[in-house]
């Protein structure tokens, strides 16, 4: 049974890799931020975080792009890299950063969130991941919700949506509906991927949030992790059987 599963897992993959290499267009690259494009609207901004236990980690945030207007979904891993993704906005794109969103309280979501206000640009999470960041003594966001928000980048609509805990108490979701994309950040797993960070996680409760996700959204085609490749729905999949299976 073991094998049948890592079997599945690794034609999953393969598929993938074949399938959405052919939709990723690179558009921006340097040491310290690479910007790719995955949709009409949509690309993944990647930067680095230097952490204690998993080394030099690859952090995932998204950029909604439509008539000269931008939303940045989790900030680049530190302040040198969200300058400079910032930069790519407003001097590549001529475009204006409508606001940054944080998707948790962790660092690789909101390290760079001073060069977002020393710009003057909004910043929104839910009011739990604000009071989860003061907690711990990081730069917070400046504007709250429960629930459900929905900002807008030109005339598209992006909605972030708090469903349950998951990889911590207070991680949400965006979704574009024009693009059919859901950024999962660090509450979805790449295919292949191991557990990760558990520290904050909510285990038991984790397959059941990412259930719910996936039936708000049945018409999503691309999927974000926080961290590796994109895929699609099959990248809910996997993170539903892996913490499913977990005791």
């Amino acid at each position: 049974m073991k094998l049948n599963f890592i079997s599945t897992i690794f034609l999953l993959l393969a598929t993938v890799l074949r399938v959405y290499s052919q939709q990723v267009k690179s558009v921006y690259e340097s040491e310290t931020l690479q910007i790719e494009q995955i949709s009409p609207n949509t690309f993944v901004h990647i930067s680095y975080l230097n952490t204690d236990d998993f080394g030099k980690v690859a952090c995932n945030g998204m950029i909604v792009l439509n008539d000269g207007e931008a939303l940045v979904f989790d900030t680049p891993a530190n302040d040198d890299a969200s300058l400079e993704l910032i930069n790519w906005i407003e001097n590549d794109q001529k475009a204006n950063v409508n606001g940054v969103v944080a998707t948790h309280f962790h660092w690789d979501c909101l390290g760079g969130l001073n060069e977002f206000h020393a710009k003057g640009i909004p910043s929104y999470a839910s009011d739990k991941t604000i009071e989860l960041a003061k907690t711990a003594g990081y730069t917070t966001p400046e504007n709250g919700f429960k629930k459900k928000l929905i900002l807008k980048a030109g005339s598209i609509k992006v909605t972030n949506q708090f469903f349950g805990e998951g990889h911590t108490k207070d991680n949400f979701v965006a979704y574009i509906p024009s693009d059919k994309v859901i950024f999962g950040g660090c509450m979805i797993k790449e295919l292949g991927a191991g557990n990760g960070n558990l520290e904050d996680a909510n285990v038991a409760e984790w397959s059941a949030t990412v259930r719910k996700v996936k039936s708000a959204y049945p018409e999503a085609q691309l999927v974000i992790p926080g961290h590796g490749k994109i895929g699609g729905t099959n990248l809910l999949d996997y993170t539903i059987e892996m913490f499913a299976k977990m005791p």
